[in-house]
């Protein structure tokens, strides 16, 4: 690619901004003086492995070590990688561009099996030999960590090590054992073997599996001494450990688009379908201080205006009430919004919906899992018709008009009239939604996912329903729902299939993971990327019988793949609660009740902990935001800045996001509208192409008084920009100027000889070319919006266009009331370019003219 490098193509992909890095509080080091380099990887796309917290609390923990320097890196997705590959380019970091290969470490976040195909993808990208025992001394140490790693068996010859359980602690003896082991010369056994050593790490390799004819496993057969199971690691009291109150904030809109803080982790409700709630045990809650502490610095750093409090059921928070309580004292004067993405039926009352809707109503999730009560015993979930009926109504009350609910689908013993149960009920809510309200009807949304059984719970011995028996029950439930105007939501049979082959499987899988992945397997969790046929012709090449794993009823003793693995939960437990299930008998919530037995405490050190009450009378333990200047006139600040660098790749919404976060964390008192959804009162210029760099962009900011004047908010916003966003001026303007989106014309430069496009064109045939556009009574070029394609003559829209000479134009576009003309469409038609190349073309806004 010779002096361009990947970024001078992202034009040609969706959303560039995906790639580019640079996000407030992403940290870049001089990779020079560190002694380690590690690079962290979700295998998924960005957006998604953003919203994982669990990226962003490793990314400072291990950002905090001056000796470490820790990177970021996602699976590209898949127009991306066609780039990646036809372009000669490895897959690399985003902070530093360096390849996976040149890291010492590489570790995975393994969420869920359907990532698997992506993680062989990024290795190859990257330059990292597919399978462990192939790798050289250079070469990275692959290690896991996540839910997915508590049977890793499938993926076990890709990786070299594995994380079970807590990782903020074990992440930093990893990265010591191989910078240690490193420095001493021993290669990787001897690094592995140090690895090994660590609780909580598990190294493949140091494993070896004997099956039976009938292709059970025998035994798991150690191969060092003194390292016959491995146990989770288990960090006892979370509130100890760092949260990441400066997290990157992306510039692509994520998934969970908000600052994320873990309130507790672990839960003990005890539904036996649920590996969260066994693996991750026991329970342990963080203070309230310091969650409200956490999130006053997290909203400080970052500018959102929404936070969510995680767990995986944040109602069982013991001072829930308490904490909502003091939040929404700083939440209201400063518009920012409280969600709860895990609200267990039951716990949610009147008194945490008024307070959740004090600034905008967030969405609501209710999870009955199962329609019927039967099902529900059956599962533990310990929830009664009549606690969901209440929870809705109190909601529709509190004026939520939208509530989803979420079932699941082939659960064990499950029949029609089960079945059924989940229309019924749904119907149910909707009912109490109009009685509830005087106002128009709740709009109930149910999803039904495939319930599919997981290592280390009561239902890992049961089979999991067929494809087509599970399409059959879904074409009686989509009948039923839509025939009651409910919305529903359903999760694809054969993706369900996979993901049960990989969640009970065992090495021999390995074969068709690499063929499926030869074959083009990607993004297989993303409906419009699985390709169900890919998987069965690699199955049917190596010889496995997806069946084996899915359908198959597992016997009381048999060895499990992963039965040398100890999430602290013993076996006899997982079978006791089995066998209790078919009783419908329940199991109380140990944090409450009495204790079950399962295994995970010690009752010293290892333990549930609760919160105990916080914030007595008199005490605040959530600051306000900041100081307002009371109840003033509005008062309008033009702001004239620059978008160069990077920040050429943000779409528009993504430029309104990246500097509406700039002006919170300035501290600026932001007017915002009246209503049911509050928003910023603020205008942009028009849109400019992604990709196009721009030194002449505005910005009509509305304040809440005069507090700040010109100077001061642009000194301020100087501080709280991204870079690439430049400030160049600040007026006070009255509020009836129009506004900075009501432009009359715009000038571009174009640099036909710039950029990896590189057209070297003959002066006289530039001429040529323009000559030729003012020659001509219309001139039609070929728009797409949104997918709609229309022909437009834009003669009237061209009020300049001259060859400065050196293969340089100006261009000045008139902003037309029924058409805007894009300067990469128009450059398309007057040099006869597809619209991919002519995108690559290098574009400066110069001047809007008003």
């Amino acid at each position: 690619m010779e002096r361009y490098g990947i970024k001078d193509y992202l034009p040609l992909v969706r959303k560039p901004s995906r790639y580019i890095g640079a996000e407030v509080n992403s940290v870049k080091k001089d990779l020079s003086k560190v002694s380690l380099r590690f690079a962290l990887a979700f295998p998924d796309a960005y957006e998604v492995g953003m919203s994982h917290l669990g990226i962003q609390i490793l990314y400072q923990i291990l950002n905090a070590r001056e000796d470490v320097a820790c990177e970021r890196v996602f699976a590209p997705w898949t127009d991306m990688e066609a780039l990646l590959r036809e372009k000669g380019a490895p897959l690399a970091t985003l902070e530093s561009s360096v390849p996976l290969k040149d890291f010492d470490i590489v570790g995975f976040s393994l969420q869920y099996e359907l990532c698997y195909t992506n993680v062989l993808n990024m290795l190859d990208l990257g330059g990292i030999p597919l399978l462990s025992r192939e790798r050289a001394k250079d070469d990275p140490f692959v290690i896991g960590g996540g839910p997915a790693v508590y049977n890793p068996e499938p993926v076990a010859d890709f990786f070299d090590a594995f994380l079970l359980g807590d990782g903020e602690e074990a992440a930093v003896e990893i990265c010591e054992a191989v910078k240690t082991g490193k420095t001493a010369g021993e290669g990787r056994p001897g690094i592995l073997r140090r690895l090994a050593g660590i609780e909580g790490v598990y190294v493949p390799s140091f494993f070896e599996v004997e099956y039976n004819d009938d292709k059970t496993v025998r035994r798991i057969v150690p191969l060092l001494q003194g390292y016959s199971t491995v146990k989770k690691r288990v960090v006892p009291d979370i509130d100890s450990l760092p949260l990441p109150v400066r997290p990157v904030v992306p510039f692509t809109e994520t998934v969970h688009d908000r600052v994320t803080v873990e309130i507790a982790r672990g839960c003990t409700r005890g539904c036996r379908f649920c590996a969260a709630g066994m693996i991750y045990r026991p329970v342990r809650e963080r203070r309230p201080e310091t969650v409200t502490r956490i999130i006053s610095e997290a909203v400080s750093n970052t500018g959102y205006d929404e936070v969510s409090l995680l767990s995986l059921s944040a109602g069982d928070y013991t001072q829930i009430e308490g904490l909502l309580t003091e939040l929404m004292k700083g939440f209201v004067n400063d518009n920012i919004a409280l969600s709860l993405p895990s609200l267990r039926v039951g716990t949610l009352n009147a008194s945490l919906a008024s307070e959740i809707r004090k600034v905008r109503k967030t969405g609501f999730t209710m999870a009955p899992e199962a329609g019927s009560e039967r099902l529900r015993a059956l599962i533990n979930k310990g929830i009664k018709e009549e606690d969901l009926l209440r929870s809705a109504k109190e909601v529709f009350t509190l004026g939520w008009r939208t509530l989803k609910l979420y079932f699941m689908m082939g659960l064990p013993t499950e029949t029609t009239e089960d079945l059924l149960e989940i229309t019924r009920l749904s119907d149910c809510v909707r009912k109490a939604g109009r009685h509830s309200s005087s106002g128009r009807p709740p709009q109930i949304n149910v999803s039904v996912s495939n319930f599919v059984p997981k290592p280390f719970t009561p239902f890992q011995w049961v089979p999991q329903i067929s494809k087509d028996e599970c399409l059959k029950r879904q074409v009686l439930l989509r009948k039923k729902l839509t025939g009651l105007k409910l919305g529903y939501k359903w999760s694809d049979p054969e993706s369900s299939e996979l993901e049960g082959v990989f969640s009970r499987g065992d090495r021999r899988l390995a074969r068709a993971l690499i063929n499926a992945f030869r074959r083009g397997a990607r993004f297989d969790g993303w409906g419009d990327e699985f390709k169900a046929g890919l998987w069965k012709e690699a199955f049917r090449e190596e010889s496995i019988d997806p069946d084996f794993y899915t359908l198959r009823e597992r016997g009381p003793g048999e060895v499990f793949p992963w039965d040398h693995l100890n999430p602290g939960v013993t076996k006899e437990f997982l079978y006791r609660e089995y066998m209790r299930s078919l009783e419908l008998a329940y199991t109380p919530d140990c944090k409450t009740d009495r204790c079950s037995n399962c295994g995970v405490c010690d009752h010293k050190v290892i333990k549930n902990v609760v919160a105990k009450e916080a914030f007595p009378r008199g005490s605040s333990g959530m600051e306000g935001g900041p100081a307002r200047p009371g109840s003033s006139a509005p008062y309008r600040v033009r702001i004239r800045f620059s978008k160069t660098g990077e920040m050429r790749f943000l779409s528009h919404l993504e430029l309104v996001s990246a500097v509406l976060r700039g002006v919170r964390r300035a501290g600026l008192p932001l007017k915002y509208s009246e209503g049911f959804h509050p928003m910023p009162r603020l205008s942009f210029s028009q849109p400019i192409p992604v990709g196009m760099e721009s030194v002449d962009e505005h910005l009509d900011l509305t304040l809440d008084g005069a507090a700040f004047k010109p100077d001061e908010v642009m000194e301020r916003l100087k501080k709280t920009m991204p870079e690439g966003i430049g400030l160049l001026g600040a007026e006070a303007i009255h509020l009836k100027v129009p506004q900075s989106s009501d432009m009359m014309a715009v000038e571009y430069l174009v640099f036909l000889k710039n950029g990896p496009l590189g057209m070297n064109i003959e002066p006289g045939r530039i001429d040529g070319f323009l000559r030729d556009f003012w020659e001509k009574d219309s001139f039609v070029v070929r728009t797409v919006r949104e997918e709609k394609t229309a022909e437009v003559d834009v003669k009237p829209l061209v009020r300049e266009l001259k060859h400065l000479g050196d293969g340089t134009l100006r261009l000045v576009l008139k902003m037309g009331t029924t058409a805007r003309l894009r300067p990469n469409e128009f450059l398309s038609r007057l040099l006869n370019l597809s619209r991919e190349d002519s995108s690559l073309i290098p574009i400066l806004k110069t001047k809007a003219l008003f």
